[in-house]
């Protein structure tokens, strides 16, 4: 069975860092393009970034970039979301999700995890 889990979510103050992990079975990450989403309460599940099966990332919101950074550890079959600066707009559930190739459309992912949520208040 293949499938996604995050972790690694929770309550941070604005400025803090959080690491989310992205842990994969039932397929090697690296094979893959993995990608980065979040969605607000009230909100359209919005594209972060993308890290393909060659280890290029490719971003997508404007809002995170410089901020927030995606790595992998093939070891580990893990992909993770470094978010540093965190502001209180970046309160969401986070998910990642698998794909042959990056984009920033749902559609194009096969596979989510069960999201975890971020919450970034003082």
């Amino acid at each position: 069975q293949l499938q996604l889990v995050e972790s690694g979510g929770g309550l941070v103050q604005p400025g803090g860092s959080l690491r989310l992990s992205c842990a994969a079975s039932g397929f090697t990450l690296d094979y893959y393009a993995i990608g980065w989403f979040r969605q607000a309460p009230g909100e359209e599940r919005e594209g972060l970034s993308c890290l393909t099966s060659s280890g290029t990332t490719i971003n997508y919101a404007d809002s995170v970039k410089g901020r927030f950074t995606v790595s992998r550890d093939n070891a580990k079959n893990t992909v993770y979301l470094q978010m540093n600066t965190l502001k209180p707009e970046d309160t969401a559930v986070y998910y990642c999700a698998k794909s042959r190739y990056c984009s920033g459309s749902t559609f194009r992912y096969d596979v989510w995890g069960q999201g975890t949520q971020v919450t970034v208040s003082s």
